[in-house]
């Protein structure tokens, strides 16, 4: 690999895989973010021993997996010598870090601030700092040594935004250590193979000089294209990094064991914890209840689970819920135990009421569907009525148009002949009385 690739590389892994630095079993980067006695002296989580302070990360999908790591960092230099070079950290690198970004900033927003340091950025990654719930963080390598100075310079203690006060905070980063890749589902097959080429421009990241920037599901886009993305979201995804904020009981606070009424909308405990959301059921007889955690639908009225589809927790998109069975308030299914042949019949007749019921709703979609096309194959066909006599009045208006300029043609040229005519029958009547005249003279004449 060639010095520019090296440099590229700096800060991106490929999300299926930990770094070469976990790879190696010498290595301290092996420690994971859980044990820091294997760490070195200035890499443990949180310490700050020595001249470094290294800070622990993570980054990816939680619901899919993660990758953990530390990042060292330079201390902050003296407040009063801050701006002058000659106080900033001995050997340090062209990398720097920007913790506490806050979270309603998106990528592009991000890439506006730093403005016309971008082309003089190889890679932006972003990362999350345990702990940091509402902030992530950004690592940032440049192109020269004079650049990360300038970009320190030019936006430490800088405002995020002129409307709020959150402060901009830039750290010189001395190292990076992958530590740590948990999986928590199967990843999909787009996540198993590195993308060579930005996902919006399908052009190769390493031929972008305006850098690449690496989001915080390890996803790779180029500055440039990312940049008009103004979602919070992944472009390819769909993470977002502002994550909604956690769900409580509307009466009692707890976070476990919630439903939220699918009428109205309130959140309250199972009948296991505080049974509010029971009694917002026989208060306002709104019987349909969803569970957060397993996003099931529950019928207080009929006492069983009446949903038809559910999320799957390894990529999200909506699935089939196989268990035709009616649930009791325990969570026990009536087909996955009992008696055999009970449980066939069971199942037999809700697949069969299952079927009549997608049979109906078959049929009225499609006279929906067939209505709706008669709609529209009526329209067209007014529509054409409508261009047909327009197109028939307009040529029966130009053929009308084209015979009365002939007729008054015909009759200026009928005028043009009378005319003619009239003199020719004039001049007829004096020549006449010409030869008659001649004639008798020669009558004269000759009898003389």
């Amino acid at each position: 690999m060639d010095d520019e690739a090296a440099r590229r590389n700096l800060f991106r892994i490929t999300p299926s895989s930990p770094s070469p630095l976990a790879s190696d079993p010498a290595s301290p980067a092996m420690a994971t973010a859980a044990d820091p006695a294997s760490l070195p002296p200035s890499a443990s989580p949180f310490s700050s021993t020595g001249a470094l302070e290294s800070v622990p990360f993570s980054s990816g999908n939680p619901r899919i997996e993660e990758t953990r790591g530390v990042v060292l960092l330079h201390p902050d230099p003296p407040a009063a010598a801050s701006s002058s070079s000659s106080h900033l950290p001995v050997g340090r690198k062209p990398r720097v870090c920007v913790p506490a970004v806050p979270n309603h900033m998106t990528y592009a927003d991000f890439c506006r601030f730093c403005g016309a340091f971008v082309p003089h950025m190889l890679e932006m990654r972003i990362v999350r700092i345990d702990g940091a719930e509402d902030q992530y963080s950004v690592l940032i390598k440049f192109d020269t040594l004079s650049s990360t100075d300038s970009f320190y310079n030019h936006f430490n203690g800088k405002r995020f935004s002129s409307l709020e006060g959150d402060v901009s905070c830039v750290r010189f980063v001395e190292d990076v250590h992958y530590t740590q890749l948990i999986e928590h589902a199967h990843s999909s097959v787009t996540s198993l193979a590195e993308q060579p080429t930005c996902p919006v421009c399908l052009e190769r990241l390493d031929q972008d000089p305006g850098g690449i920037l690496t989001t915080i599901c390890n996803h790779s886009f180029h500055c440039s294209c990312i940049s008009k993305w103004t979602d919070s979201s992944c472009p390819v995804c769909r993470y977002c990094q502002q994550q909604p904020e956690k769900s409580m009981c509307s009466i009692c606070g707890t976070s476990e064991n919630l439903w939220i009424c699918v009428i109205c909308g309130n959140v309250g405990c199972g009948r296991y914890k505080g049974g509010h959301a029971i009694e917002h059921w026989q208060d306002t007889e709104h019987c349909y209840s969803l569970e957060l955690e397993t996003q099931k639908v529950w019928d207080y009225a009929g006492d069983n689970y009446v949903h038809r589809l559910i999320q799957s927790k390894t990529d999200g998109k909506l699935v089939e819920y196989n268990c035709y069975g009616a649930h009791g308030a325990d969570g026990m299914c009536s087909i996955c135990s009992g008696d055999a042949g009970m449980d066939e019949a069971i199942l037999n007749s809700k697949v069969e009421a299952i079927v009549e019921e997608y049979n109906d709703l078959l049929t009225s979609q499609l006279d929906k569907q067939r209505n709706y096309y008669e709609s529209l194959l009526l329209e067209v066909k007014e529509e054409n009525e409508r261009e047909v006599s327009a197109a028939t009045a307009k040529a029966v208006s130009i053929k009308h148009q084209k015979l009365q300029t002939k007729l008054d043609k015909c009759i200026e040229e009928k005028r043009f002949l009378d005319d003619i005519n009239a003199n020719l029958v004039k001049n007829q009547e004096m020549w006449r009385e010409r030869i008659r005249k001649v004639q008798e003279r020669y009558f004269v004449i000759f009898e003389l």
